[in-house]
């Protein structure tokens, strides 16, 4: 056996095409029929290794290949080199069958979409966000036929499941890509980090003064009460932050329904800091002075 080994032989073996390197805007489409048959002269030790798996031969789409309307087009003259490179010094190449090949291509589609994240997240009593959740990266770039990058309008994590939260969340969710079959599309990533910061919060009450606004300038009007309560969600690190003035409540006299003897309020400005607001009242009485 060793014997056999160390003997140099010529034998024909069938290489699959590996594609390297292809340009980003080209899809080349696959096809069973792109085989290589190259026939190598070597010892047996160097013959062995083809004849456990299938061996595959990588063509370089970047350089030493020419392109048709429809097709690139490889020859065994321009790429020999490239294939020599691929075998150790103790392989020589006898021959190439076929001396050339084509292979045909589509222009692709490129399209960036946003990531849809799937959560289901529970936060322990007094425990919150402190801002909406970070997803990086936030977008996936997709690459393929016009036709299926088209239909195609965000992409979705797989479900994000926590309970109990208490301090921040940064996890690695996997995306849940279409189903790409024939391997026609290419996606930048495949997973997405998931970043979010969580404190406690606690609830404030701040005394506001209302403005109505829109009144005509032929009338007078006298509204009660002045200031509203607005009550609000921040966290404690925020807390002492937050001010009077940080907030605007609004009546806006055109809004009053006809013979209506209220005024909604209306908070038009709040801090960012701040969630689930409310106001003490939803109604304002009012007269008209004569």
């Amino acid at each position: 056996m060793v014997l056999k080994l160390s003997t140099t032989y010529t034998n024909t073996i069938t290489f699959k095409i590996n594609k390297t390197d292809v340009p980003e805007r080209y899809l080349v489409l696959n096809d069973s029929t792109s085989l290589l048959k190259i026939t190598l002269k070597t010892n047996g030790f160097n013959l062995l290794k083809y004849y456990f798996k299938k061996p595959k031969i990588d063509i370089n789409f970047s350089e030493n290949i020419e392109m048709s309307k429809e097709y690139y087009i490889w020859n065994k003259h321009q790429g020999f080199s490239d294939l020599n490179h691929q075998f150790n010094k103790d392989i020589e190449i006898i021959s190439i069958t076929p001396d050339t090949l084509k292979f045909r291509f589509d222009v692709n589609a490129i399209k960036k979409v946003p990531v849809k994240l799937n959560s289901k997240l529970s936060f322990t009593t007094g425990f919150d966000l402190l801002d909406s959740i970070k997803i990086s990266p936030d977008s996936v770039k997709i690459i393929g036929p016009e036709i299926l990058v088209s239909e195609i309008a965000f992409i979705e994590t797989d479900t994000l499941s926590l309970k109990d939260i208490k301090a921040n969340v940064d996890k690695t969710v996997s995306l849940n890509l279409p189903n790409n079959k024939n391997n026609n599309l290419i996606f930048s990533d495949s997973k997405v980090g998931i970043h979010a910061e969580v404190d406690k919060f606690t609830e404030g009450h701040l005394k506001i003064p209302i403005t109505v606004i829109n009144i005509p300038d032929s009338l007078q009007i006298k509204y009660f009460p002045k200031k509203l309560y607005v009550t609000y969600y921040t966290s404690l690190s925020n807390y002492n932050k937050i001010t009077a003035n940080d907030f605007m409540v609004t009546c806006d006299f055109n809004q009053i329904e006809k013979e209506s003897e209220f005024l909604i309020p209306q908070i038009v400005t709040q801090p960012n800091e701040v969630k689930h607001v409310k106001l003490s009242q939803e109604q304002i009485e009012f007269i008209i002075i004569e």
